[in-house]
């Protein structure tokens, strides 16, 4: 649904700095993923919704090869850069749509200079992917100026390249093929070795609730990338002795019980959870296309442990939302969503329910950890769009 009031306050914003008015609005979603987490840099299957929280992007181009731009969530901080050499690094917000530049450059493509205003309803590090949607956001407005034709997926790809390249987080293809691929109602599964897409329809009455636990984390100073490694470490160990072995999507529950004595207990427990994650994210679109909400709901608690005991990634202020979620009748399972750390859970809940749940985590949270929750509902929305 189109939120016409970010619409009007990015415009106005961009009219307010650059005394005209934009030729093009771009607006680009976050996601929550339903199943799947720590499964898409291991080449395995995710189950992505995108959401109707997006950053939105008011944008003109400029004559020169330079580019000026604002977020005005974040006390109109303003930089320019170039665009016809690989602009330099700050560490800040505004190394997203540098590493889109830094991207195209890779690929021979030079980007047009722009000026753009930025806003976004997306928590920022939530777990619900707002860097993604400002990368998508400004790698789709810099395809739509300079006319580079690119499809969404590789468009996605593009953004990804430029989040492990050039900010430095190693994060899978996930989080921005959501962004741009997104279709309203539905979920979306991934294979993020083939990039195949599989659309499955989100039932009748069902909201997907998040409760943002307002706990914060930084991606590149967490232990994002030493799970990876950790992951990548399992994988050199099980090539020894399974040949077909590329990446842990390869591996079956029964090869990896066959070879836990091979493997150091904690890579073990870390490939335990992308193994039986992956097998999941197939369990879970095959109920959702059956309609079988209580198992789905089943197996969001199951993913939820295994993040929390395998994969170490959860933390207390999590598991208690996690755990308030449940007891409320109508709410069917729920898990934390995103890399973990930090951020938010989602638990689906039927919609008569939502109030209940809401009351019912705020409650809990707040006894537990001395803060409120934010907790709304989400809708599955459409990916990256030009509005005007």
């Amino acid at each position: 649904m189109l939120d016409h009031t970010l619409y009007r306050k990015v415009t106005a914003a961009f009219r307010s700095r650059f005394q005209d008015s934009p030729s093009l609005v771009v607006r680009a979603p976050g996601r929550v993923n339903l199943i799947g987490e720590h499964t898409d840099y291991n080449d395995g299957f995710v189950l992505p919704v995108a959401v109707d929280r997006a950053a939105w992007l008011a944008v003109s181009p400029r004559e020169d090869s330079w580019s000026t731009v604002r977020a005005i969530d974040m006390k109109n901080d303003e930089q320019s850069f170039p665009v016809d050499q690989v602009p330099s690094s700050d560490g800040g917000w505004a190394d997203y749509p540098k590493g889109v530049v830094w991207a195209f450059l890779e690929q021979g493509l030079k980007p047009v200079g722009i000026n753009a205003v930025l806003t976004s309803d997306v928590p920022v590090a939530a777990g619900m992917s707002s860097s993604a949607a400002l990368e998508v956001a400004f790698a789709y407005a810099w395809d739509q100026l300079s006319d580079f034709g690119m499809s969404m997926p590789d468009l996605a790809l593009l953004c990804q390249r430029a989040e492990n390249q050039y900010v430095g987080v190693n994060c899978g293809i996930m989080d921005q093929m959501i962004s741009a691929c997104g279709k309203a109602g539905h979920a979306m599964m991934l294979d993020t070795r083939t990039l195949e897409r599989a659309y499955f329809s989100m039932p009748e009455g069902i909201a997907i609730v998040v409760a943002d636990s307002m706990v914060r984390r930084a991606l590149t100073g967490s232990e994002y990338n030493v799970r990876r490694a950790q992951c990548e470490e399992a994988v050199a160990i099980l090539q020894e002795h399974l040949s077909d072995v590329a990446a842990l999507r390869d591996v079956t529950v029964e090869q990896l019980l066959q070879f836990e004595e091979m493997l150091p207990e904690v890579v073990y427990r870390r490939a335990r959870h992308v193994v039986t994650e992956n097998a999941r994210v197939l369990e879970v679109s095959r109920a959702l296309y059956e309609g079988h909400l209580a198992y789905v709901g089943e197996l969001l608690i199951e993913g939820h442990r295994s993040l929390r005991d395998d994969y170490e990634v959860s933390i207390p202020e999590l598991d208690t939302l996690v755990e308030a979620a449940v007891e409320v009748d109508g709410c069917y399972g729920a898990r934390l969503t995103g890399a973990g750390f930090g951020g938010c859970i989602i638990a689906l809940v039927d919609e008569g329910a939502v109030t209940d749940v809401e009351a019912h985590l705020g409650k809990v949270y707040e006894a537990k950890h001395g803060t409120a929750p934010t907790v709304y509902m989400t809708r599955p929305d459409n990916g990256v769009a030009k509005i005007a």
